[in-house]
């Protein structure tokens, strides 16, 4: 999972043009949003969105209360990734041995 992590923290860097940060510059359970972390806003989260869904095909719900935890931290959204690929393997899995 640490190079998954890795993978976010440059994603987040290039999509949002944080030059001025390294992925060594963010903890992994800093929060994203807010003074007490890396300073990201709204229009951050949905270009984050955006992202995640093109790189990794993630369905992500903009209604759905879970979001806004699923994005707090770098370790959160390694999870929110981790979890829906999971899904997607036992979906495949199910599919093939339906065959």
């Amino acid at each position: 999972m640490d190079s998954l992590k890795l993978e976010i923290k440059k994603l987040l860097i290039e999509a949002l043009d944080l030059e001025d940060l390294s992925p060594a510059d963010i903890d992994d359970d800093a929060p994203l949003f807010g003074s007490d972390g890396i300073g990201l806003d709204s229009i951050d989260a949905l270009e984050i969105g955006i992202v995640l869904r093109k790189q990794y095909q993630l369905t992500i719900a903009a209604n759905d209360e879970r979001t806004r935890e699923h994005f707090r931290s770098i370790n959160t959204l390694a999870a929110l990734v981790e979890s829906q690929r999971a899904a997607a393997q036992t979906a495949n899995d199910i599919t093939s041995k339906g065959e």
